[in-house]
């Protein structure tokens, strides 16, 4: 039994007739949408299509045996919901009835939920009739709580049924749970929830020429060559089990603009999970093109020193989809591909990020970024328990020992959400196994 869930921007018409007939059974079956009886095919085909075209949209498929055999969707709010910008809401989630009691509904919802954190969603909400009593205990196993009822939520066959309302915190260290914590006094309950989840993997590709790379300390003159095929190294990383790719335009960021486009845009289109981008990024044009072209989020370096008005409107115009990479070199930030050091510190630039509304940060430590020495894991904590964002740890993975370390360190500031992994992961020193099971809560 092989089953595989991920997100996808396209659907061929033996996908679409799977999903269509699973979507039926589902309708029959008594859950998973608004319908009491299948619709004719080709509403049901025009409405999965449709679904395809919506900017805040994104549908996810579940596979057996390479079949579709169940999906959902997640939805962002617009680009002018500021005050929502934070949220994401589920819906239409549904498992063919005779393919139920495989694990294809876990697989999933974990899909869905690891894309939205990847995304910088903060809330993810959803809504389920109370007599689907299933698929309630499935969202209750990856951490939903049960927030509200709706007495009158649905009419079913001539009798009323009541509707819960779920939620699950994707980021328990954030601004919002201490608000929360403030009006509840719930100060401990999100932040076993973030323990249990562990840390997310970004393997990371870098593009020189067109091709994967892997610099020491920054240093363009010093790339070791891993591969003249970024998607294949994208589809590796992925069927190994990566659910994140962090990718960056060297050229780009060096260049003061995208250099390696077709390389990312192939990555892209060869991946099924989210693809955040960096290098050479630098106004509200490029920003937009890139998340047009599907990358999942932007990250904006030099120009957060250099233009912290760009960020702060980028992360008005694109909630939840920028992220400041911060790159240091003893604490001093660097910009223009690492060749600069300025006078802002680390700590400084991360909370004038936070004002701006970016969604997380990377920190990087560049003396020890490709040395294969361990993280600056005491920098990284202070920076993580001085903002109320996620922050992704970046430089010098060499082992699973440095992953272990980080993952201790993350338990004391749970702001730490995550760790970007290069060359220990194509030297071997590293699988991606060992990776992922390092980043577990033990």
């Amino acid at each position: 039994m092989n089953i595989t869930a991920n997100r996808v921007t396209r659907l061929s018409e033996d996908d679409l007739g799977a999903l269509c007939e699973a979507a039926t059974a589902a309708i029959l079956g008594g859950g998973g949408f608004g319908w009491l009886e299948p619709p004719p095919r080709n509403v049901l085909e025009r409405y999965f299509q449709g679904l395809l075209l919506v900017p805040e949209a994104s549908l996810f498929i579940v596979r057996e045996s390479g079949v579709i055999q169940g999906a959902a969707v997640l939805t962002r709010p617009s680009r002018h919901n500021e005050v929502q910008a934070m949220s994401a809401h589920i819906s239409g989630f549904h498992v063919a009835p005779y393919m139920r009691g495989r694990g294809l509904g876990h697989a999933l919802l974990a899909d869905v939920v690891d894309y939205a954190r990847g995304t910088g969603c903060r809330v993810l909400n959803c809504d389920i009739r109370e007599t689907q009593s299933q698929a309630i205990a499935l969202f209750r196993t990856f951490g939903f709580e049960e927030w509200g009822t709706h007495p009158y939520y649905a009419r079913v066959h001539g009798e009323t049924v009541r509707g819960l309302y779920l939620v699950k915190l994707l980021d328990a260290d954030g601004a919002l749970n201490r608000e929360t914590h403030a009006t509840t006094g719930k100060d401990t309950a999100s932040v076993t929830q973030l323990r249990r989840d562990g840390l997310m993997l970004y393997p990371a590709i870098d593009l020189k020429g067109g091709a994967c790379v892997r610099l020491r300390r920054g240093d363009m003159e010093d790339a070791t060559h891993y591969s003249d095929d970024p998607a294949a190294q994208a589809r590796s990383f992925v069927d190994a089990g990566c659910r994140h790719l962090h990718v960056v335009d060297l050229d780009g960021a060096f260049a003061g603009q995208s250099a390696n486009i077709d390389a990312v845009k192939a990555i892209v289109k060869a991946s099924s999970v989210p693809v955040q981008l960096g290098g050479g990024i630098r106004d509200i044009a490029a920003i937009e093109r890139w998340l047009d072209a599907g990358v999942a989020r932007v990250i904006l370096g030099s120009v957060a020193v250099k233009n912290p008005d760009l960020v702060r409107q980028a992360s008005r115009a694109f909630p939840g989809r920028i992220v400041a990479g911060i790159d240091a070199r003893d604490g001093r930030v660097a910009t223009e591909g690492w060749a600069e050091i300025s006078d802002i510190t680390a700590i400084d630039l991360a909370c004038r990020m936070e004002d701006a509304g970016v969604a997380a940060i990377i920190f990087t430590e560049i003396s020890r970024d490709g040395m294969l020495e361990g993280l600056d894991l005491e920098q990284t904590s202070a920076l993580a328990d001085a903002v109320s964002l996620p922050v992704i740890a970046s430089g010098g993975v060499g082992s699973v020992t440095h992953l272990q370390a980080l993952r201790s360190v993350a338990r004391r500031s749970p702001g730490i959400r995550g760790v970007i992994v290069g060359r220990a992961l194509y030297d071997g020193r590293v699988s991606v196994q060992e990776a992922l099971a390092a980043l577990e809560v033990a």
